[in-house]
């Protein structure tokens, strides 16, 4: 290893583990802030706490180590090009390309490690941890409550929206289903009581209602669906404890199955299963509905005369009177009954699907993780030389931001694969492809020695599509703030008189305007203007108004589509709903501005007889998606124009 590289190296790595650490405290001690009820007040040994604490640390390498690769290249590659070590080494001969080559190597080892991590160790730790949260919460019942979702109490199904006390014992918006009898029961409020050593949980729920299904033996009586439905002021439930009260092995290892807890080989195996399950439901699903259709028992009892012929006429004349009688009444009923077994199966099918998707997410989570870190080093470590500033301050600004984006891309993409929405291998990658990018973009301008951004390069084609002319370097006329009302009006005038361009004329004119001389005002001063001027004038006003009214509506409706991806992602049903119906009717009003003001922007250069000055065509297809960046082009063009059509109409 050559001195440079062992330097760059030793310098990567004492930073690395620095901030390794940093933020893996960080992460713990938010991890025990989140689990923090379910380890307070259960007289835990310190060795329970000390496996929690063991259990949960795997489980944040994902976030840790993509994050602390990231911070660490733009701080040590940020640091170097400050104090212009990159600069000296330049003078030697060598590359940005052959100081990162080195510490290459060590970000694929780290590669590979993680992946080891991701495939082994994380899968323990997510079967230990899930077991031993399921042993602890044995310990206090009312800890395997956990608000906002239905929680499994031996043959009671509990769900409350909230809870408080210091034992979480006080129960809000309780629901409550019974497997045995069929049951459910809602209360507004509700209260857990035990007595310590007791094999019994008592839950007082008070003012609810109490629904339960019959099943009468009678068929035509179940056609009613009859159930009981009864009101109460208080009601008492007493749970069996004793298979949970009992001595709570905290070891227990009973849980499996979860697709957190499996490496690669054991996920592949499951998906193949779940396929195969999957197939063979469906298989069932048809020949259930088929026997259902009863056309296997008509085909038996069809005429014999016409069994094995071409029959072409109505399928009815195949059977007798009785046969046709019992084929309207199946094709009736099932008509009747196939919706509902539709969407039994459809719901059946969801869950399938979503269990099946987060298998295939965790195994390519686990071959996406190592990519990602050679891919945020390869945007750290150049980012770091170009914005050339080390330290926490920038770097650890510009390191969150990038990391979030990152992180919340990853987040969207596979909540929208759950369900199907997005392809789930796709969707696990679609942060990491996202990155690619931009790490081949950065590392090329750093290796080239160029900015990070060279904003010319990308205005001037734009500017030409537009057909705007590039500014030159325009003359000083902050003076004129300083002339009176006579001085300007005569500088209108008579311009060259004082040695200034014909541009002076429209300044003055502005200035004017501003102080509240209007058109009607200069023409009473004896400034001539051309006729058709102040319509041309009243035109341009009118597209800026327009324009600005299209300009907020899109960043509206942009905000609300954000918003409404945010709130799906986040089970929040009603302001999702709400946020996307009020950003359609946000984009359905800046589409009418949007034309209004394109056909305003028509008026205006047919006004002026400059119809080659009109923007391309092509800017109305590509501003509609795109007004964000073509509004501000369009306004500096009209203005420029309007200000050379100031100057021709004046006399």
């Amino acid at each position: 290893m050559k001195i440079l590289d062992k330097y760059i190296l030793t310098t990567y790595l004492r930073t690395f583990i620095s901030v390794f650490l940093i933020l893996m405290l960080i992460f713990i001690l938010q991890s025990v802030w989140l689990y923090i009820k379910e380890l307070a007040g259960k007289d835990l040994a310190i060795t329970v706490i000390f496996k929690f604490l063991t259990y949960v640390t795997p489980t944040l390498m994902p976030l840790i180590v993509p994050l602390t690769i990231l911070l660490t290249s733009i701080m040590v590659f940020g640091n170097f090009a400050e104090n212009y070590e990159f600069a000296a080494m330049k003078s030697t001969g060598i590359s940005l390309q052959r100081a990162m080559s080195g510490l290459s190597v060590f970000i694929v080892a780290l590669a590979v490690f993680v992946f080891f991590i991701a495939n082994s160790i994380i899968p323990w730790a997510n079967f230990n941890f899930y077991n031993l949260r399921k042993n602890i919460a044995k310990v206090q019942p009312a800890m395997a409550i956990a608000e906002g979702q239905f929680n499994e109490i031996e043959t009671y199904n509990i769900k409350v929206e909230e809870k408080s006390g210091d034992k979480g014992q006080y129960l809000k918006d309780v629901i409550i289903h019974i497997k045995q009898d069929k049951a459910v029961i809602k209360a507004k409020t509700g209260e857990l009581l035990s007595e310590e050593n007791s094999d019994v949980l008592k839950l007082n729920l008070f003012d609810g209602n109490y629904y339960k299904d019959h099943t009468p033996k009678s068929l035509k009586a179940r056609e009613k669906y009859p159930f009981t439905k009864s009101k109460f002021d208080k009601y008492t439930i007493n749970i069996d404890l004793s298979q949970i009260n009992g001595e709570v092995d905290i070891d227990d290892k009973s849980y499996t199955n979860r697709y957190n807890m499996l490496n690669i080989s054991d996920l592949d195996y499951t998906i193949d299963s779940l396929v195969k399950k999957e197939n063979e439901s469906l298989k069932n699903f048809s020949r259930q509905l088929q026997i259902r259709s009863g056309i296997v028992s008509l085909r038996k009892n069809q005429n014999k005369k016409t069994k094995d012929s071409i029959f072409t006429g109505n399928i009815l004349d195949l059977f007798d009177y009785s046969q046709k009688i019992a084929l309207l009444d199946i094709a009736s009923n099932s008509v009747r009954a196939t919706p509902s077994i539709l969407t039994t199966q459809k719901t059946s099918k969801k869950i399938s699907t979503i269990l099946l998707n987060r298998h295939i997410i965790s195994l390519h989570e686990k071959l996406a993780l190592g990519f990602a870190c050679i891919i945020l080093f390869f945007v750290g470590a150049p980012l770091g030389a170009l914005i050339r500033k080390g330290g926490l301050g920038l770097p650890m600004v510009i390191a969150v931001l990038l990391f979030l984006t990152y992180h919340f891309m990853g987040i969207f993409a596979t909540n929208s694969s759950k369900d199907g929405t997005l392809n789930p291998v796709f969707a696990t990658w679609f942060a990491t492809l996202v990155m690619l990018p931009l790490s081949i973009f950065l590392t090329r301008r750093a290796t080239a020695d160029k900015g990070l951004f060279e904003i010319g390069n990308i205005i001037e084609p734009i500017k030409r599509l537009f057909k705007i002319k590039s500014e030159e370097e325009a003359p000083d006329y902050s003076d004129f703030h300083r002339f009176k009302h006579d001085k300007l009006i005569d500088i209108i005038k008579n311009y060259s008189n004082y040695d200034y361009e014909e541009s002076s004329r429209f300044e003055a004119i502005k200035i004017l305007n501003s102080r509240g001389k209007t058109y009607e005002n200069l023409l009473n001063d004896g400034v001539v203007f051309n006729q058709d001027y102040k319509k041309t004038q009243t035109i341009a006003s009118d597209y800026s108004n327009l324009s600005k009214f299209s300009i907020i509506l899109y960043s509206v409706g942009i905000i609300l589509l954000v918003l409404f991806f945010v709130f799906k992602n986040n089970k929040l049903p009603s302001l999702s709903l709400a946020s996307i119906q009020l950003s359609l009717v946000a984009f359905a009003l800046y589409i009418i501005y949007y034309i209004k003001s394109f056909i305003n922007l028509s008026k205006f250069y047919k006004h002026i007889t400059e119809k080659s000055k009109f923007p391309n065509p092509i800017t109305f297809i590509l501003g509609l998606p795109l007004y964000i960046i073509t509004y501000p082009l369009l306004n500096s063009k009209i203005k420029e124009d309007q200000k050379l059509n100031c100057l021709e109409s004046l006399k």
